[in-house]
Parts: structure tokens; C-alpha cells; sequence
């Protein structure tokens, strides 16, 4: 799954290239019109595809921005102003490129489920593989209040007491360290990849709950999840499986890894163990974490 560095650098690439431009047309792959025609919620989700169209076609993109694992466009056609909300579940991915042709990922050009044709002679096309993402036409963000929820970003001066009140809470302070930072009303934007690589970071086993940790520990961690964070958007991201930027483009970071998906401790060089927490596959080292 895309976490926050892959989604500000999908952010970074289509930010530039369609602010300013105006969606003349939005299309739909038969995948997407078969699940609504059957009640399925396929990609668009929260609307049907007519209202969906009717919230975006002839709207300018006024600017993008990130929040957490989310997309968000907001557009205006002069009357009324809409928010295109988007979240890349497992394997969605934008690309802007003049058509679909141009897309020389396979897999993605296979896959591909809505596109915004733009008056500037790019498509933003989004792509997904296992169609676990989502799409969203939304007059206010009131209409998915999920995401009024999600805490500050990691770097503002404000997020690390925000998570602070939040891990020593009744709903946290007896679960797993690692539970908690995956929960982005805890931290924004931190996933099973980067709550890995922190914990190790920090020293703290990933199992552990919130009350054994001392105010150090817990400090230790936040720490560390902003480091990491960061240092996955230095570096594009991890391209694990089937990231790419909307340039075609993979991260670097996975060269950077060393525990998530390693066998031995880029530490240490000890041997590295697994364990299932919250349905989550967790990797951590028993020599470097306490």
C-alpha cells in the first residue's frame, strides 16, 4: 500500500502538470461500470458514476494537496467548488501522460479505471491493479468525515503532543506500540513499512504496549517516524511490488530498508523475526529492539 512518502511523491509529480487545467471528460473502464451497474462501490465510491461526472467535468483544478495517505484536488467551475478525493488502497497509482498509450508500465496501462481528459493535452489517469482504491467527488469533506480525523502532519510542531494525548489514552495506552502508530488519527500517514523501519530505529519492540514504554521510548518513536517518513520522500519511496510515480518512475527507498522484508538486521546482522500484529506482517529484530 502507498504510504504517505509514495503519496507526496505521486503529489509532486501531478501537482505542477494539471494545476491550472480544466477536465473536459471523465471516462470510466468497463470494470468500474460493470461493479455500479451490480451495486458494487468499484473505484468511485460515495456517488454514482453520472454524479460523479457531474461534480468534475468542466471544473478547473485550483491545487492539490496531500494529507496523510490522501490525494486531494480541489476544482471550480465558476459557480461551485468540489474536492476530488483520492486513496490508492494496495495498487492504485496516477500517471499523466498524453493518452494511455504512454503509460509503459503493463500492469498499469492494463489496469487503468478513470481518466480525466484536461484541456492542456495531458490525461491524468488512475490505475489500479487489485481495485482496493477509491475515488470520491465530494462537495465538502464533511461528506467523508473519516478523514476531518486524521491527525496533524508528522512534521508540524503540533503532531508529536497530538500523538502524545493520543498513545497514552484509554483506546491506546494498553495496545501495542505498533497499533497505535498505524492509526493516522494517532500519526498521519505512517504505515506498515515505515512503522517497521521506526520501531527498529527507535529500539522498541514492535509488541510492546504503550504503557511499558517510558516517556523517552515513546518520544524515541515519534522521532523516528518523522525521520523515516522524510527519508522516504527524499527518496521517491519504496517500490516494493507495483509503486511508480505518475512519471512511470520507482522510489529508492527499499534500498534503504533494514529491517521491513529483510531476513537479517541491517543493524545488527542478526537474524530477523515476524509476527502478525493487527493483521499486519511485522518484522523486528530481537537483538536491537527491547
Amino acid at each position: 500500500m502507498p504510504e504517505l512518502p509514495e503519496v507526496e511523491s505521486v503529489k509532486k509529480v501531478i501537482e505542477p502538470k494539471i494545476v491550472g487545467a480544466t477536465i473536459q471528460n471523465v471516462t470510466f473502464s468497463e470494470k468500474v461500470e460493470l461493479g455500479k451497474s451490480t451495486g458494487k462501490e468499484t473505484i468511485i465510491k460515495g456517488s454514482s458514476l453520472a454524479v460523479f461526472k457531474e461534480r468534475t467535468e468542466h471544473y478547473k483544478i485550483m491545487s492539490v494537496y496531500r494529507r496523510s495517505k490522501y490525494i486531494f484536488m480541489e476544482i471550480d467551475n465558476g459557480e461551485n467548488s468540489n474536492v476530488i478525493m483520492c486513496h490508492f488502497g494496495m495498487t492504485g497509482a496516477f500517471f499523466t501522460v498524453p493518452d494511455l498509450s504512454h503509460i509503459e508500465v503493463d500492469n498499469h496501462r492494463k489496469h487503468w479505471h478513470v481518466i480525466f481528459e484536461l484541456d492542456n493535452g495531458l490525461q491524468l489517469i488512475y490505475t489500479d491493479i487489485r481495485r482496493f482504491g477509491e475515488l470520491r467527488a465530494l462537495e465538502d469533506l464533511s461528506e467523508y468525515p473519516s478523514v476531518l480525523k486524521i491527525a496533524p502532519e508528522p512534521f508540524v510542531e503540533e503532531a508529536y503532543q497530538h500523538y502524545l494525548n493520543k498513545v497514552m489514552s484509554n483506546k491506546f495506552i494498553n495496545k501495542p506500540i505498533k497499533v497505535a502508530i498505524l492509526d493516522h488519527t494517532v500519526i498521519s500517514g505512517c504505515g506498515n513499512i515505515y512503522a517497521c523501519e521506526a520501531l527498529l530505529r527507535a529500539g522498541v519492540l514492535p509488541m510492546r504496549p504503550v504503557k511499558d514504554l517510558t516517556s523517552k521510548e515513546r518520544k524515541a518513536v515519534f522521532d523516528e517516524v518523522v525521520n523515516v517518513l522524510q527519508e522516504g520522500i527524499d527518496n521517491g519511496g519504496s517500490s516494493i511490488s507495483d509503486y511508480y510515480n505518475a512519471d512511470g518512475e520507482k522510489g529508492t527507498m527499499q534500498e534503504k530498508h533494514r529491517i521491513y522484508g529483510k531476513k537479517v538486521c541491517g543493524q545488527c546482522g542478526g537474524q530477523v523475526l515476524q509476527k502478525v500484529i493487527a493483521t499486519r506482517n511485522t518484522h523486528y529484530c530481537p537483538n536491537c529492539q527491547k
